[in-house]
Order: C-alpha cells, then sequence, then structure tokens
C-alpha cells in the first residue's frame, strides 16, 4: 500500500466528501421535483379541507415549492455524507431525516423571511437593538405559526412521499 500520509481516520472523511457530493443534474432536478410535490401536497390539503383558492395561495404554493427545492439541495449532500457504506436502514433513516428536517426547516425559514417583510414596515431601523430583538421575536414567532398551522398540510400525502423518496434515495446511494 501507498504511504498517503493520511491516518486511517482522515481517510474515510475524504471519501465521505467525495461521495457527498451529489451529480448536478440529479440534484437539481430532484430539487424541482421535491419542491414540485411538496406543492402538490399543499393543494392537495387545501382542496381536502375545502380552501382550494385564496388571494394568498400563490405566495403559499411559492414558499412550499421553494421551501421543498431547499430543502432537498440541502438535504441531498447530508444523506450522502451519513449514508456513505452503510446499512440500508441506516441510509433510510439518514434520507428520512434530512430530508423531512431540511424540507420544514428551510419551508419554515421562507415563511418566516415572508412574515419578517410584512412587519418590517413597523420595526425600528436596521441595526438596532430594538430592530434586533424584533427581528429574532419576529422570526421565531412565524417559526412557530409555520410549525403550529402550516405542517399540516404536509400530512397525510407528504409524509407518504418522505417515505417513498426515502427508500428510493435507499436503494440509490449505495
Amino acid at each position: 500500500m501507498m504511504e498517503t500520509g493520511l491516518t486511517k481516520p482522515q481517510m474515510p472523511i475524504r471519501a465521505r466528501l467525495a461521495a457527498a457530493r451529489p451529480p448536478a443534474s440529479f440534484w437539481f432536478a430532484g430539487a424541482l421535483v421535491w419542491g414540485a410535490l411538496m406543492a402538490a401536497t399543499l393543494a392537495v390539503s387545501l382542496y381536502g379541507i375545502g380552501r382550494p383558492a385564496s388571494g394568498h395561495a400563490p405566495a403559499l404554493f411559492g414558499i412550499y415549492f421553494a421551501g421543498g427545492a431547499l430543502g432537498w439541495l440541502l438535504a441531498l449532500p447530508l444523506i450522502r455524507f451519513f449514508s456513505f457504506r452503510r446499512r440500508p436502514e441506516t441510509r433510510f433513516a439518514a434520507a428520512f431525516l434530512f430530508l423531512s428536517c431540511g424540507t420544514m426547516g428551510a419551508t419554515a425559514l421562507l415563511f418566516a423571511l415572508q412574515y419578517r417583510m410584512f412587519y418590517a414596515q413597523w420595526h425600528a431601523p436596521f441595526g438596532t437593538v430594538i430592530w434586533a430583538f424584533q427581528f429574532v421575536f419576529t422570526s421565531a414567532s412565524a417559526v412557530y405559526q409555520f410549525t403550529a398551522l402550516g405542517s399540516r398540510h404536509y400530512l397525510p400525502l407528504g409524509v407518504a412521499l418522505l417515505v417513498a423518496a426515502s427508500l428510493w434515495l435507499a436503494r440509490r446511494n449505495r
């Protein structure tokens, strides 16, 4: 074996980092598909509760689509890094965890940014201590509101899609 100067713990990290970078076409096409599926879960949910069309529907569809797409873009390298050369159960768990947290987190972040843009007109000037408190608490309340009210739109279709995507990713990332 050729001497590389690397210790044993460093070699798997390099291999994992190399494996964590997904092919660009799969990364970006998957983001578009996952974003569209998350927007579809919103459509099914709104139709199910009898509110298929409202004045805020385009913005909501945009937030759910962009949250799904960003969630995929963030989750896929993490999934590939942590499931590198692991058993199928571990690959499934990594895909389920990172894809669900990435999608929900990105959507909550986008919701908080939109929420912040609306309330910014009543906030103190940028950079002041009061502005910092307003920014933090407005963002936190937006994330809470999304968690309490917006996450229900992922049920039940979003969970079924998440399980299917996790199974597919576990099988694909060997």
